[in-house]
């Protein structure tokens, strides 16, 4: 019986959140153990490096990540040998870009005042090379709908920095320089080990052609654009809480958000299902199964994310209790927590809007899309704080960027096959009512 539940669990829906469930519990933990060794300050000066060293890797995993599944997906297998060659030169190229960077960076490091800052001048280059093989592998195994492998590539990834930051806490060692080497060392240990197992297919690097790389190339030169300022949207926040309210308030202001992974694991796990289905209807000339396997989509995950929803705003102060500690109890991290889940259920039509806009071939709709987003939020948030004061004023504003996001969305694939936003939901709703009625109906027959 054991075994039976085993092998019907062994599906690319379940493996793939599972694996985003195992990096956001993992990344929970890893918050908590932080929160409660390292001061306020510290604490925010660690996300805004991060933040940053998140962004400037969009350069590459924009470029890659969509462009490497579409043309990889569903190919033969030479188109896929020079797809994977192809990427890596690609991505080999950006990443020798960044280290170069890194060099006269390094080199003025002295001349910045912020630690932070300071860290990721000195560190940024030598990540990113870290980190490069593990990446690639990533692209490879998810093209593949080979979840499993997918989530132990993120199990390691995640696992051996928990690990280091746990014996860091435990030898009261925890600061800012040691984290980064914790980072380091997660990256390489992860990379080394796809190599090692095959996944990063390196030696296909010699099946690179001029003309797949312009490929990737030209459709990256827009999805790049969509990450990137995508990206910003986070990042853009956290630099104007840490210029204007100071790194305090952007450590609150982090604790606040970080539950939004409730929303997120879902959305990532079946964005990365999704997108091989949407693709492959969208290569059968099949525009109708295209908007319906994404109003499935969308529909049946914004249904099973309103009891979740629900459940988070209730139970606020509890969360940021056991995830920051006594010390932000009574600090805005509750509510702030409370708006973003209120208009979080708005998060699945954006993302796969824009997803679906990226497989009928208009990333440029998406791109555009995002830069509009992307001013809407720094101004909306500019504004918020000149108003309210605090990071309230921050928290309010990010339903602005979404309804822009969703508005756009829904313009650009009406105008490749019409629909309604109901029938997304009335979708969703019937998907729903569906899988209950065949769950219990298994219950009722054993």
């Amino acid at each position: 019986m054991a075994f039976q539940l085993l092998q019907k669990l062994r599906n690319k829906h379940f493996l793939s959140l599972a694996g985003n469930g195992i990096m956001s519990v993992l990344g929970m933990l890893n918050m908590i153990i932080l929160y409660r060794a390292l001061p306020v300050a510290s604490i925010g000066m660690w996300v805004f490096f991060l933040s940053i060293l998140l962004l400037v890797d969009t350069f590459r995993s924009g470029f890659l990540t969509t462009a490497f599944i579409k043309f990889y997906a569903g190919a033969q297998e030479g188109r896929k040998a020079e797809v994977v060659g192809s990427a890596w030169f690609i991505g080999g190229s950006i990443t020798a870009i960044l280290l170069l960077i890194n060099i006269p960076a390094f080199l003025c490091s002295s001349y910045f005042k912020n630690p932070s800052l300071i860290l990721f001048l000195e560190w940024f280059g030598v990540i990113y090379v870290a980190s490069l093989p593990y990446f690639i592998a990533s692209c490879v195994v998810q093209a593949e709908q080979r979840f499993d492998q997918l989530l132990c590539i993120r199990f390691l990834s995640q696992g051996v920095f928990i690990l280091f930051v746990i014996i860091m806490a435990v030898t009261k060692t925890a600061n800012l320089q040691n984290i980064i080497y914790a980072y380091l060392g997660g990256a390489a240990m992860t990379s080394v080990f796809t190599v090692v197992m095959g996944w990063a297919r390196l030696s296909d690097f010699k099946n690179r052609t001029r003309y797949c790389i312009a490929e990737i190339f030209h459709f990256g030169k827009y999805s790049v654009g969509t990450t990137l300022s995508s990206n910003l949207f986070g990042t853009s926040n956290n630099m104007i809480i840490n210029f204007m309210l100071g790194p305090e308030a952007l450590a609150v202001f982090n604790l606040g958000q970080r539950l939004m992974e409730v929303i997120e694991i879902p959305l990532r796990s079946f964005a990365a299902t999704g997108m091989p289905e949407l693709s492959a209807a969208y290569n059968e000339g099949n525009r109708e199964k295209v908007i319906m396997t994404m109003k499935r989509y969308t529909g049946l995950i914004t249904v099973a994310l309103l009891p979740a929803c629900i459940g988070a705003v209730l139970l606020a102060d509890v969360a940021i209790n056991i995830i920051g500690g006594s010390k932000y109890v009574d600090s805005e991290a509750a509510n702030i927590m409370r708006l973003f889940m209120t208009f979080a259920l708005l998060y699945p039509l954006d993302r796969f809007f824009a997803l679906t806009l990226d497989v009928i071939h208009q990333p440029k709709i998406n791109f555009i899309k995002v830069l509009l987003m992307l001013a809407g939020s720094v101004s909306a948030s500019f504004l918020g704080i000149y108003l309210i004061g605090n990071v309230y004023g921050v928290a309010v504003a990010g339903v602005f960027p979404t309804l822009i996001g969703v508005s756009i969305g829904y313009w650009g694939l009406n105008r490749f096959q019409p629909f309604s936003l109901f029938s997304v939901f009335a979708t969703g709703y019937t998907e729903a009512v569906g899988l209950v009625k065949t769950y219990w109906l298994k219950l009722a027959v054993k």
